[in-house]
Order: C-alpha cells, then structure tokens, then sequence
C-alpha cells in the first residue's frame, strides 16, 4: 500500500491516535511500523507538531522521539499541592486503638491497657492530628480528663461511625488476633453503655492544654 492510497492528513490523525495513546514516547521507526508501507511519517509529524504548536498541548521531540506534552506555559496548572500524611508511631497506633474501642477513657486506663506508661506526647500527636479529643471528666474521685475519638478519625479511616469499627471475628480474619484468644475474649462496643462523665466546658479546654513537644514520646523512651 503507497502513501497515494493512505492520504497524508490520515497519516496525521493515525499518528496523533498512536502518540496520544502511547505510554511512553516513540520514535519515527516505531510509529512508521504501525502504519501503511509508504506513509511520509517525517513530514506528516512536522505537520502535526505545527498543528499543535499553540494548543494547550504540544508535539515535541526528545531524544528523537516524540510525544505529547503539557505546553510549558500551562505547566504550573499541573503543579499539585498536597501534605503528606504523618505516620504514627506504634505507640500512637496502639494508644488510639484503645481511645476508639474504649472511649470515654482516661489516661490511666490507657496505661493500664498498655501496660507501658504513655509519654504525653503521644497524645500530643493525636490531637494535633485530629484524631482524639478531649471528651469530658469521669465523675470519679480526681474528675480524671477523658478521651474519645473525633469525626475526622471516623474520616480517615472511613468508618460510617463508630458501630462499624472491626469486631472480633474480623479482627481474627485479619490475622490482627490470636486464634488462641480465651473464649471469653470480648472487644469493647465504643457505641455502647460506657462510664458516666461530665461535658468539658469552653472555659475549661483552655486550661487543659497538651503539650506542644510532639517528639516527647522518642525523647522519653515511650513504647
């Protein structure tokens, strides 16, 4: 088949198909192999990169290969702004799983349920994070600060709400359990009946204020 029976503007939107679909960029030769024998490859690229000399995107060549490109004006539409998520500690993982299925819960019963000291700069983390908030206090002797989970956590770990947090069963699905947990072995409904405590007020968060050395916890060996 000859370049007469396969007309150049053809050549032009098989190439603009080919380069526009091509994962990378592609040489003369390569394009020249997936079109009729014959096709002016050379000059049917010249006419294409002329049509797209003003578009929004380009033909350009580059280390004789050719591909299509944002045009360098328009290049800082493509700039994308995003912060990198901070990755918790396996202290701070462990101490918010305890806020989530224990809630409201105090510092105390965090450590109790550790079973290591928490360095209060773990809990910095996940209220600088959004993830826990201060909820109440426990109307026990000391009116201990309590702890629970915030909106955004339910956000970013895509919980409809607290119900849908991992049971059991899904947990030992996960291989997060032991399969030889005690039969008796309950995990905590945090939508459930939990101790009585009292609504912290406006005034009163102001006073109760986390500490700001977010690397408090490397600093005192928390675990």
């Amino acid at each position: 088949m000859t370049d007469e029976s396969f007309p150049r503007i053809d050549t032009e939107r098989a190439l603009e198909a080919l380069l526009f679909a091509a994962a990378g960029p592609m040489s003369a030769a390569d394009l020249a192999r997936r079109l009729p024998e014959g096709a002016d490859v050379g000059k049917a690229l010249a006419a294409l990169r002329a049509r797209y000399a003003d578009r929004g995107v380009t033909l350009e060549v580059v280390a004789d290969k050719w591909q299509f490109r944002t045009a360098v004006d328009l290049g800082y539409l493509m700039v994308e702004e995003r912060e990198e998520p901070r990755k918790l500690s396996k202290a701070a993982l462990e101490t918010l799983a305890i806020i989530a299925y224990h809630q409201p819960v105090t510092r105390a019963e965090i450590e109790t349920i550790r079973g290591v000291g928490l360095s209060r700069g773990t809990l910095d983390v996940l209220h600088e994070m959004n993830l826990i908030r201060l909820r109440g206090r426990r109307r026990t002797p000391g009116r201990p600060v309590t702890y629970g989970t915030t909106e955004h956590f339910l956000e970013t770990f895509s919980l409809p709400s607290l119900h849908d947090l991992p049971g059991a069963a899904d947990m030992r699905a996960a291989g997060l359990l032991d399969l030889n947990v005690p039969a008796d072995f309950v995990i905590p409904d945090p939508a459930g009946a939990r101790p009585s405590e009292d609504p912290i007020d406006t005034d009163e968060m102001d006073q109760v204020e986390f500490a700001q050395d977010f690397f408090e916890s490397a600093e005192n060996g928390d675990r």
